[in-house]
């Protein structure tokens, strides 16, 4: 007998992502879930003009927050006008490496930050709090380079989120959290942020650890509507070049691809990939 998979409703579309740069970045992590490189054109960059067609279906749609991901979003060249863009109708959140953050682009950003009703965060993705156990991870000479993005927020007034997985050595432990903690002091930020990010067993991760073996999985599960709703899936959506998707975690399988526009995409999604058992087991939230 075939097992079924539960169901996420959609509660409320609170939170709208935009794979902004595709699956294009300047790093080539190890343990990326799209595998994320240079050479990676699965989907491709976002130009403000795709961009604002989506921005006015969210806020006709009561979307309360913005996120851009990639790849590397810094590597989009109209990144800072799609920011402003989105920062005209909420909160918004950028998930970057840093690596491409200049003076003066962080200075742009300041200068949007203050000038917006909304906050504007930054994420700065970095797994450790020196080179050796961040850049077998991330690529040789990627720490000090990260380290300067971080170094150039903090001069501009910004106070970045600093992310790690549990990849980066000692991060789930209160030792190793309160190292990175005294790491993230040293270079500026004088009240850290920091988020912890399960693994997910995708893409790049596979090769450098393993992938979701056949117990990881919601299938047969029957969840609670309070557990359902506490998934990402049940608040959110993706958008990316190729339409939009259920959530920034599966945007390489094709069933999660949900329709071409946000009102298409109103409509609940069966969790019956194993990234779910991760979103359900350890309450991920890609969210800041």
């Amino acid at each position: 007998m075939s097992l079924s998979a539960p169901v996420s409703p959609l509660v409320a579309l609170d939170t709208l992502w935009f794979q902004v740069a595709g699956t294009l970045c300047n790093l080539q992590c190890t343990h990326c879930f799209i595998s994320s490189s240079p050479t990676n054109h699965s989907h491709e960059m976002m130009s403000l003009a795709d961009v604002r067609p989506y921005l006015a279906e969210a806020e006709a749609l009561g979307v309360k927050e913005y996120y851009f991901t990639g790849g590397e979003p810094f590597l989009n060249r109209e990144i800072v006008d799609i920011i402003e863009a989105a920062l005209a109708q909420g909160p918004v959140s950028v998930l970057t490496n840093g690596v491409l953050i200049r003076p003066e682009t962080a200075a742009r950003l300041r200068a949007l930050a203050d000038a917006s009703p909304y906050s504007l965060d930054l994420r700065i993705s970095i797994d450790g709090a020196d080179p050796s156990t961040n850049d077998p991870i991330r690529g040789e000479g990627t720490f000090e380079r990260i380290l300067a993005g971080i170094r150039v927020l903090a001069a501009a007034g910004l106070n970045p989120v600093v992310t790690v997985t549990e990849a980066c050595e000692g991060a789930l432990s209160s030792e190793g959290r309160a190292r990175l903690l005294a790491f993230m002091r040293s270079v500026g930020l004088d009240q850290p942020r920091l988020k912890v990010m399960p693994l997910l067993r995708l893409g790049a991760e596979t090769k450098r650890s393993r992938a979701y073996g056949e117990w990881e999985s919601l299938m047969g599960r029957t969840l609670t509507a309070e557990e359902a709703e506490a998934l990402q899936c049940s608040s959110c959506r993706m958008v990316t070049s190729r339409g939009v998707y259920v959530c920034p975690i599966l945007i390489d399988f094709p069933g999660a691809r949900m329709a071409s526009t946000l009102a298409e995409a109103l409509r609940p999604f069966s969790l019956s990939y194993p990234a779910c058992f991760t979103c359900h087991e350890q309450g991920l939230s890609c969210r800041t």
